[in-house]
């Protein structure tokens, strides 16, 4: 996906995000146990403040977070998407910035990073007014399940692999298959670490289902019955563990 795109879809979700959110702020959002609506808009506002001081200084900020804002929540995402949206669309993509990432340290990243964050938060917002879950598009859906896989996950484990706990322990090389109509990846989990390809091969295990529903699945936003499983278990059950310390 290119610059432009994300940049489009980013707009789009935040919109959709504020709108069904800010209906109803006392709202539980199941899906982030703990967090109303108002939470939500609060996080993501947040969020996007975070990505554009760290465009700005050239460096995260230090000290984080501030201090609560007053704002009303849906003005303090107003106001946060405001100023994201000036710093991307005045910078190219490939402008350097300090990422989490250490092999992109670019604003092209952040494009890319803040459009799936957003559209995780805009399903969270449907979920909480118990809304239908707007379509997501497909190479949306595709590019945000290569980046769990492949940035969040497998990068994850080996620069913090303290968030995983003990979870890699007794991992023998067993492979989950993951396909999402024709785009594949087989997940290895050894005891030291996760790698990922994109490849069509059968795994010990396997999981499948349309790029929307597996790209939720994997951020924990839809139920095992959204996707197919097959294949022993144990692989299946580890992988759903390191997710979790992905995916948080």
């Amino acid at each position: 996906m290119d610059f432009d795109r994300y940049l489009e879809l980013l707009e789009l979700d935040y919109a959709r995000l504020r709108e069904t959110a800010a209906r109803d702020l006392a709202a539980a959002v199941p899906s982030c146990p703990g967090w109303t609506a108002a939470d939500l808009l609060f996080h993501v506002g947040e969020v996007y403040q975070h990505k554009t001081e760290a465009m700005r200084r050239g460096a995260f900020p230090d000290p984080w977070p501030p201090e609560p804002d007053p704002a009303e929540p849906a003005a303090y995402l107003d106001l946060a998407m405001s100023e994201l949206r000036a710093e991307l669309t005045s910078r190219k993509p490939q402008d350097q910035t300090p990422t989490w990432y250490d092999p992109d340290q670019t604003v092209g990243f952040w494009a890319r990073r803040m459009a799936l964050e957003t559209v995780v938060h805009r399903v969270d917002a449907e979920l909480a007014a118990g809304e239908p879950i707007m379509p997501i598009p497909d190479d949306l859906a595709v590019d945000g399940i290569d980046e769990v896989l492949l940035t969040c996950l497998a990068y994850g484990v080996g620069k913090w692999p303290e968030d995983f706990g003990d979870t890699l322990a007794g991992a023998d090389g067993r492979t989950v298959s993951i396909g999402a109509g024709d785009e594949h990846w087989l997940v290895r989990v050894t005891a030291s670490e996760v790698e990922v390809t994109r490849d069509g091969s059968t795994g010990d295990a396997s999981i499948s289902g349309t790029p929307p529903d597996l790209l939720l699945w994997l951020w924990g936003r839809a139920d095992d019955d959204a996707v197919t499983f097959s294949g022993t278990g144990e692989p299946l059950e580890r992988l759903r563990a390191l997710l979790k310390g992905a995916t948080q």
